[in-house]
């Protein structure tokens, strides 16, 4: 099984920066992958981003153009403006969230599964924080 813990949220101006914390602890293998989704009211859950602890992110479920030679790909809707960053070490993932606007205010879910392929859809995650919600005011 395993679990994830998220950190980090609160309430910030449109443009202003926060920093999200999700540690993960019991994964069956020491490779495995790791994502952010985030879901406003009313809107479906929506993928963010997701990176393998090996260093090089393969998305099994998504087409060959998002599989950027294994670098770590974003969705558009915050792609320039978010990063995230994987310490192996500390199995951590770190999701820097800069030039935040109104649209960016959700509840932020960590999600992870053992292995090092990485998917965008989070059906196929199975190990899911209690999320952390996040305000932007305008």
């Amino acid at each position: 099984q395993g679990q994830v813990l998220e950190s980090g949220g609160g309430s910030v101006q449109a443009g202003g920066s926060l920093r999200l914390s999700c540690v993960a602890s019991g994964l069956t293998s020491s490779a495995y992958c790791m994502g952010w989704f985030r879901q406003a009211p009313g809107k479906e859950r929506e993928w963010l981003t997701s990176i393998s602890s090996d260093g090089r992110t393969t998305y099994a479920d998504s087409v060959p153009e998002i599989n950027t030679n294994g670098s770590t790909a974003y969705a558009d809707s915050v792609k320039g403006r978010f990063t995230a960053s994987l310490d192996t070490a500390r199995n951590t993932l770190v999701l820097q969230m800069n030039s935040l606007k109104s649209d960016d205010t959700a509840i932020y879910y960590c999600a992870a599964k053992s292995g090092k392929i990485c998917y965008t859809r989070a059906t196929l995650f199975y190990i899911w924080g209690q999320g952390t919600q996040v305000t932007v005011s305008s």
